[in-house]
């Protein structure tokens, strides 16, 4: 009889594990006899109160030609806590043991050391479960079935579940159920990894996500107790770093009773560029918003070309008569003429609006100014001088758009601006945002903390919060103990003239506890704020090279990046890239990071108001500012990927690719070494400790920074830190002293916070 021990993933893996570190799909499962091999993963979990119970079911097929039996091994998270475990193999219950953390590291490294795999290394740490499975003949396929049920943390005024698909299918496919009971207890599910069904049926709500789950899956349930939910998920900084976090707002349904009346003043280019089909398109956008007035609403329509014309000289209430002549007045609307851009800023804000009311202007034009005043500085000062307390949201139609103009009104209120490119539909574009403002909640938010200091928020201004439409907030915070602290987040709003405050306690993670997509979101909103800035303020060589050493650190396209690395102990050189084009603005043989840093490189050409680069890239911006989950923020860097010059800038890859991004470094292939690219103000490490892959110094280094751990997937590889590079390869150093990996230690994390 031959004997082989085969383990399944870590599937258990809920919020309330916080240590919980990401794994490559590759790492998951092994079988040290050649032959079985997983075939498809079930996963169904049911919620009731705060306890999880989950189901996972697992098909296993031995293609091999031997009889195979052996142990199931299943790693544990860390910290997990099993109200109660069962595990069978088709009607079988097979006994398993729970080993410890110490057991279980022997049996990890004992793999990893035999098998010359990094893969399990992920693993070390975890406690497991182990269990004898009966044996499988050559063609047969059996299933495995895991049941356990655990507590769910809470993240503010949600509760949280984690599932590592990554951990749990491997390339088999995985489908996943989640089913709450009490669904009236629950505002609808979201998740910041995946794009998500809700379905409501029979008092259930039940919860799918609608792509294939090849990353890490979380799930918020958002709680009905407060009339607006804070939701806040942490995730600790790497050594010294501090930590991120996203916060959510949920306001639930809309409701006409706990509404704040609006002044919607909507504006639309009628010049001769808007004849034919994007005119229609507009007037029935028009239509549409006018539908989503609520009698308490005032409004003004006003249409411009070569000069303004306003519907009404004032305020128009939304009744039903009003809204019925509107209709017929949009129905007359005809293009002709050219762009006075000018008065129909002027007409937009020469009315007053109550303070308890919210003010809000929809600006929309397909051309730049032609007629009246057509400098786009002078005209954004306009709007700012005059906005006041008005909410602006500007949209460009097509291609011959002022991106700088948009923008800066987008940005001179709590508004944005949106584009809207040749083939969409000006008529969803507008008719998405005016049901989006329908029902304003709270206006004029202000957020607090205890406990840390929050810092880089995005947006910095909090815009209102309308019901139905969660608001996501990204930052950094400061302050929090190696083992997380406690404190409370407050929100303050305004509605109707009065002030409104909710608040919840939440725990900051003090270590890296796995939730690295808050990162990663939260870098994508900085570098679309701080490209949006390049476009409004213009060009510098702090600004650039902030937004490259933000898109470098954290694996993000960028306009100005070109990744190259240096040899170790050598300073990284960067070439500046304008997205789109095929030529350097510096040749990358003579710009070094910090030459970049230290200004001594020619500015480069400010960036293109007009045309189809300058429309694409602002509303890549705009959709890297807006992104709330990883499925987006993956969909905006395809589609930039995908406009950019193939010799651009450009970031992550393929299997056969040169440049891979693995827990927010970069990493470029370099004789053989996979060298990571380092922030360019840094530099690089004067230091370089080699160390001999599955020795003990190689274990040891990694127990003494985890934060390694993930990087060693890529096999040999080279890891820059504040004092000293340390390159994991197949020579070097075997063993290392006690105070020789605290001396490693230090160096590598340095004695510093990161900015």
């Amino acid at each position: 009889m031959r004997w082989i021990r085969m383990a399944v993933p870590g599937i258990i893996a809920l919020a309330a594990v916080a240590s919980l570190p990401a794994i490559p799909v590759h790492a998951q499962g092994w079988i040290e006899a050649n032959g079985v091999v997983r075939e498809r993963t079930s996963v169904s979990v049911r919620v009731r109160n705060q306890i999880a119970t989950v189901e996972v079911e697992e098909w296993f097929r031995n293609r091999g030609g031997n009889l195979g039996e052996g142990d199931y091994l299943y790693p544990l998270p860390t910290g997990a806590v099993f109200t109660s475990y069962s595990l069978f193999q088709g009607d079988k219950e097979m006994r398993g043991e729970v080993l410890d953390a110490n057991e279980a590291r022997r049996i990890y490294e004992d793999i990893v050391r035999r098998k010359k795999d990094p893969a399990l290394i992920e693993l070390v740490g975890h406690g497991l479960v182990r269990a004898r499975v009966f044996p499988i003949g050559a063609g047969e396929t059996r299933r495995v079935v895991l049941r356990y049920t655990q507590p769910l943390s809470r993240a503010g005024d949600a509760l949280e579940f984690r599932y590592p698909a990554n951990r749990a299918a491997g390339n088999a496919p995985v489908n996943f159920t989640l089913t709450a009971e009490n669904a009236g207890t629950f505002r609808d599910a979201v998740s910041p990894t995946h794009e998500v069904s809700v379905r409501r049926e029979r008092g259930q709500m039940v919860v799918r996500p609608t792509s294939t789950m090849q990353s890490d899956f979380a799930l918020l349930l958002p709680l009905s107790e407060n009339a607006v939910g804070i939701t806040m998920s942490t995730q600790g900084g790497s050594s010294s770093d501090d930590g991120y976090f996203m916060l959510r707002l949920s306001p639930g349904a809309a409701s006409a009773a706990s509404r704040v009346a609006r002044d919607v003043t909507v504006v639309v280019d009628v010049s001769g560029s808007m004849r034919g089909e994007k005119l229609e398109q507009a007037k029935s956008a028009l239509r549409q918003s006018l539908g989503t007035l609520g009698t308490d609403d005032r409004f003004r329509l006003i249409k411009f070309s070569s000069a303004s014309d306003a519907w009404r000289d004032d305020w128009a209430q939304a009744s039903s008569a009003e809204i019925r002549a509107a209709g017929r007045w949009v129905d007359n609307l005809r293009a002709d003429g050219g762009t006075n851009i000018g008065d129909a800023l002027r007409d937009a804000f020469n009315t007053t609006s109550s303070t308890t009311r919210l003010s809000v202007v929809v600006f929309m034009t397909d051309g730049v100014p032609s007629v009246g005043e057509q400098n786009p500085e002078r005209l954004a000062m306009i709007a700012e001088r005059d906005a006041g307390r008005t909410r602006v949201f500007a949209f460009g139609v097509g291609q011959d758009v002022n991106t700088y103009l948009l923008d800066r009104l987008g940005a001179s209120g709590r508004g944005s601006a949106q584009y809207v490119q040749p083939g969409e539909s000006v008529e969803t574009a507008l008719g998405t945002l005016a049901t989006k403002i329908q029902y304003p909640v709270l206006t004029d938010l202000i957020m607090n903390a205890t406990g840390v200091t929050l810092r880089e928020v995005y947006p910095g201004t909090l815009p209102d919060l309308f019901a139905g439409e969660d608001l996501v907030v990204f930052g950094r915070y400061r302050g929090a103990s190696g083992r997380g602290s406690n404190g409370v987040i407050m929100i303050n709003g305004r509605r109707s003239g009065r002030v409104e405050r909710y608040s919840t306690r939440v725990s900051f993670a003090g270590r890296n506890n796995g939730n690295d997509y808050i990162e990663k979101l939260w870098a994508s909103r900085k570098l679309g704020e701080l490209t949006r800035r390049v476009r409004l303020e213009g060009q510098n060589s702090e600004l650039i090279e902030e937004i490259r050493a933000t898109a470098l650190r954290y694996g993000l396209l960028s306009e100005y990046t070109s990744y190259f690395v240096a040899e170790p102990g050598a300073a990284d050189l960067a070439s500046l890239t304008v997205r789109g084009s095929r030529n350097p603005l510096v040749p990358r043989d003579q710009v070094s990071s910090r030459s970049v840093a230290q200004g001594n490189v020619a500015a480069a050409p400010p960036p293109a108001t007009t045309g189809a680069s300058a429309v694409a890239s602002a509303e890549s911006d705009r959709l890297r500012r807006e992104a709330t989950t990883v499925d987006q923020l993956a969909k905006v860097e395809k589609a930039a990927l995908q406009f950019a010059d193939a010799g651009g800038a450009g970031a992550g890859g393929g299997a056969g690719s040169t440049r891979k991004v693995v827990a927010g470094r970069t990493f470029a292939l370099r004789a053989g070494i996979w060298e990571s690219v380092q922030e360019a103000s840094v530099g690089a490490a004067p230091r370089v400790v080699d160390v001999v892959a599955y020795s003990d110094a190689y274990f040891a280094v990694l127990r003494a920074l985890p934060e390694l751990v993930p990087y060693t997937a890529l096999g040999n590889v080279s890891v820059a830190g504040r004092q000293v590079t340390i390159r994991l390869l197949d020579k070097g150093v075997s063993t290392l002293s006690d105070a020789e990996i605290v001396k490693i230690t230090q160096q590598f994390r340095g004695p510093t916070t990161k900015p």
